[in-house]
């Protein structure tokens, strides 16, 4: 695929669940009742579909979920203005907000119903600038393991053209949900 297809593709991609997000449940926190039941990647999808809401901070940082699987989640995001530091780049929390919901998202997918994790480690490398000049940008989390008590994934931010922007890892803890 040519860069410009990839492009194209992506933003297709991003307007579609953007539109599905927004006609949806919109933005907030799911409700207990709602996810009950449901296996992480059950709940996934549904957030994706618009069944369920999609978190604040996707509209705050300006990415969007676009694509979920098993073990697998994608992220697209585009820097703006409002995410560069005093230093004139983008601010190093962008690069590890956007990982972090890949990976997470990609242990969520892993959990079966009645089980959850939390993020104990993070650990993120920025090895290429982003700008508002460089495009949008996709966080690829993908689970390496899923035990009972913890979970690993990483992750990777590229640019259309397969450019290396950061990458990470996380170690989770996977617990039951504790009864209401």
């Amino acid at each position: 695929m040519t860069l410009e297809e990839t492009l194209t593709s992506w933003q297709r991609d991003h307007e579609e669940a953007l539109e599905r997000l927004r006609a949806g449940a919109g933005p907030g926190v799911a409700s207990p009742a709602a996810i009950t039941g449901l296996t992480g990647l059950q709940q996934m999808q549904a957030l994706l579909e618009g069944r369920l809401p999609y978190p604040h901070i996707a509209d705050t940082l300006d990415f969007t979920l676009v694509e979920i699987g098993e073990g697998r989640a994608v992220f697209q995001g585009q820097p703006q203005l409002k995410h560069y530091n005093p230093m004139g780049t983008v601010h190093g929390g962008w690069y590890a907000t956007l990982l972090d919901s890949a990976v997470g998202c990609a242990v969520h997918t892993t959990m079966p119903a009645g089980r959850a994790y939390t993020t104990a480690e993070l650990s993120v490398n920025i090895v290429r600038a982003a700008s508002i000049h460089s495009g949008p940008l996709r966080a690829i989390g993908t689970v390496l393991h899923t035990g009972r008590q913890l979970a690993t994934a990483e992750g990777r931010i590229v640019g259309a053209d397969g450019k290396l922007y950061a990458h990470a890892t996380t170690t989770c803890l996977v617990f039951e949900m504790p009864a209401k």
